[in-house]
């Protein structure tokens, strides 16, 4: 099958996950994307270890989100290196980098620097906290971006702790974001034979993500959102949408006609609670929870589910990858270097045409394409 973006190369200076994330689905879309990493070291992903699980001498995670591309190792300091990276510069579509501001600039790759060199290029600069302001020497990483954006108070059951994300949605949601201006500005190269640059910030992209609660902030007289005490998940919903705890399991309910709920599970609720199901979710929820903990999940979940109320069990990833709706998905990837080692991990969400998008290319070894590069001579000036 041939993928939209085959003929387009990518230069990936980015280390990490954000802008690495962006390089890993273009990839997929058939992009080549060429990470330019640093001699012996490289990216320092491949270091950077999720319980301690390293493959081939690289880290699972690196491996996770580095797969289908090649490796350039270069010493951006040596002039003669630089060169050959300048070179092949001239014959890319797209650069990505995420390194503090100003760190290009005194490497010469700069956006200025670059467009000389190649007048059409898309060049996409991944930051922690913009360009400029207070924060733009602030560690450009997930956790902390999190912590500043407010998301932290929006997941768990009402407390006084704050409770972040169990995995770097920040770098998730900014690589998308990257991605997505990237191919924007990829279209309009095409049409009108200039090139970009783009520039996305993990701080815009999880306060984004959170474009619900911040708008119903600045317009609802500046609320801060709370958490229900019982049940909780969205912050700004009513009573029943939460998380429940059953005999043996939990059992998730979304939006749902509440009073149809509330027969079914013969729920004793005032009138005045039923007319406020946001104010009064606490008691209602409480109320809601008292019911299901008596039964099983799989009890509720026949008697919900024949009445049409939207429910679901709570699966842990061992007891969803038993189910049948997970394995049609064929989500199971398994990619291989050369010498053997490989690693299962989750294919390109995203068909085309009924194809699901897969390659079994794992992440590169560390300079694995210097060869190949320069017999293709893209390394000559």
């Amino acid at each position: 099958m041939a993928l939209p973006l085959e003929g387009i190369t990518v230069l990936e200076f980015s280390q990490y996950l954000a802008g690495p994330y962006a390089g890993l689905r273009l990839a997929d879309l058939g992009a080549r994307v060429i990470k330019i990493e640093r001699p012996r070291v490289g990216d320092a992903c491949r270091q950077l270890a999720i319980k301690h699980l390293f493959v081939d001498g690289d880290s699972l995670l690196f491996h996770t989100i580095n797969r289908n591309k090649e490796s350039y190792a270069a010493n951006l300091k040596d002039p003669e290196d630089l060169a050959k990276v300048k070179a092949l510069v001239k014959h890319a579509d797209v650069i990505t980098h995420n390194f503090r501001p100003g760190v290009m600039d005194k490497i010469g790759l700069d956006y200025q620097t670059v467009r000389q060199l190649n007048p059409t290029i898309v060049y996409g600069e991944v930051s922690g906290y913009g360009k400029t302001g207070p924060w733009v020497n602030k560690p450009g990483q997930d956790l902390l971006a999190q912590s500043v954006s407010g998301l932290a108070w929006l997941s768990g059951n009402d407390s006084p702790d704050p409770t972040p994300f169990g995995f770097a949605i920040a770098d998730m949601i900014c690589g998308t974001h990257l991605a997505q201006a990237l191919l924007a500005a990829l279209v309009r190269r095409q049409q009108q034979g200039i090139g970009a640059l783009v520039e996305v910030s993990l701080l815009e992209s999880i306060l984004d993500f959170q474009f619900e609660g911040i708008t119903t902030y600045l317009n609802d007289g500046e609320q801060l959102p709370k958490r229900s005490q019982v049940a909780g998940a969205h912050t700004l919903l009513e009573a029943p949408y939460g998380v429940y705890q059953t005999a043996d399991g939990f059992l998730a309910i979304a939006m749902t006609d509440l009073g149809q709920l509330l027969e079914l599970l013969e729920c004793n609720v005032t009138g005045e609670q039923l007319s406020q199901p946001y104010e009064q979710r606490d008691a209602i929820k409480a109320a809601i929870q008292r019911r299901l903990v008596a039964r099983s999940t799989d009890h509720w979940l026949t008697t919900l589910e024949a009445a049409d109320i939207w429910c679901s069990d709570v699966y842990t990833y061992a007891t969803l990858m038993k189910q049948k709706a997970y394995q049609q998905l064929d989500m199971d990837l398994t990619v291989s270097r050369p010498n053997g080692a490989s690693v299962t991990t989750t294919r390109c969400p995203i068909q085309l045409n009924g194809d699901k998008l897969r390659s079994d290319v794992a992440a590169p070894a560390l300079g694995n394409a210097n060869e190949q590069l320069a017999s293709e001579g893209l390394l000559d000036d």
